[in-house]
């Protein structure tokens, strides 16, 4: 006796590989995009990072600058002019 697959039978097991296929594409895809958006949030995190440490040299460079550019005598009133 042979066994002859049916045309329903060649039919659903193609289907199947098909749908098993694309979910795992879909599967992989996702895990790209998700690795992918981790990543763009990470460097913008770094960049935002640089930022801050930027602008706070540069408030230290500018507050000893005005410091240096001051006469003795003021340096020793303090921000508020008392």
């Amino acid at each position: 006796m042979s066994d002859h697959l049916s045309k329903a039978e060649i039919r659903k097991d193609a289907l199947q590989g098909a749908v098993e296929a694309t979910a795992t594409t879909v599967g992989e895809v996702a895990t790209i995009l998700t690795r992918a958006v981790r990543d763009v949030a990470g460097a913008l995190g770094g960049l935002a990072t640089e930022a801050f440490e930027l602008r706070d040299a540069a408030r230290r460079a500018a507050a000893e600058h005005e410091d240096r550019a001051l006469p003795p005598a003021d340096r020793s009133e303090g921000p508020s002019g008392d």
